[in-house]
């Protein structure tokens, strides 16, 4: 058996999130559904990371075994049958042949994501950003986004009853940038928590409507305790932007 890497991006606003679900459809099961039909056989697909209900994705991964497939040609002919299949918000980017022992998941060193915040109204952004429409002083999003740079423990971003055996991450990128008519928060790290980025994003849009000062922001991230963030901006604004690997793909 071969194994390979399934690079796919999608549109989440119809999916109850990527991973695959009991009563209720999922990214996962849509590809998994046009596999099927493809191939004509059942084959189990290991997802490398999970976003939630609405939440987008650039690009995201998969790994599954096979027998063999065909030369590059014939995958390119592969990959536009299984977009034939799939619905116009999903599509399969690329099918690339790995290692037997590479781990979608377990081999990822980063993820990076994106917030996309609005501020004036516009339809044709509506269903990919945040409507915002509060005065924002962007030099104090900046001071908020570079302060988590400090931390390493995110206990109070991460929503509860969440299973993982430790809220440390490592932050290797945070910034917001302003392009025309969003406010764009960009973070990358090694991990991430259940709802971190959204409770980041709407707990440092306080410091930037000047709710909460630098310092009481700082005071939310070492209370270690996730009533304090807010968690209530919604999932469209969202996008998972890129998995990397510790190996060339």
């Amino acid at each position: 058996m071969l194994r390979y890497f399934i690079e796919v991006a999608y549109k989440g606003t119809r999916y109850s999130g990527f991973q695959i679900q009991q009563n209720a459809n999922s990214v996962q099961a849509e590809i998994g559904k046009a596999i099927k039909i493809f191939f004509r056989e059942e084959i189990s697909l290991t997802c490398s990371s999970r976003t939630d209900a609405g939440v987008h994705a650039l690009s995201n991964y998969f790994h599954f075994d096979a027998a063999g497939l065909p030369e590059q040609t014939a995958l390119n002919e592969i990959i536009y049958n299984l977009n034939s299949i799939l619905p116009d918000d999903i599509v399969v980017k690329r099918i690339v042949e790995v290692s037997p022992t590479a781990h979608s998941r377990f081999d990822a060193v980063s993820r990076e994501y994106q917030y996309n915040v609005y501020q004036t109204k516009d339809p044709f952004v509506a269903d990919r950003a945040y409507y915002y429409p509060y005065k924002l002083e962007i030099d104090k999003l900046q001071e908020a986004a570079g302060v988590i740079n400090d931390y390493t423990d995110f206990t109070s971003f991460s929503k509860r009853n969440t299973q993982v055996k430790t809220f440390n991450c490592k932050i290797i990128k945070s910034g917001w940038s302003i392009t025309n008519n969003l406010a764009v928060y960009n973070v990358e790290a090694n991990r991430f928590l259940r709802g971190m980025v959204r409770g980041l994003v709407g707990t440092m849009l306080k410091a930037g409507t000047g709710k909460i000062s630098i310092d009481e922001f700082r005071g939310i991230i070492e209370s270690k305790d996730c009533t304090k963030a807010d968690f209530s901006v919604p999932p469209q604004g969202l996008f998972l932007l890129a998995v990397r690997y510790k190996f060339q793909i």
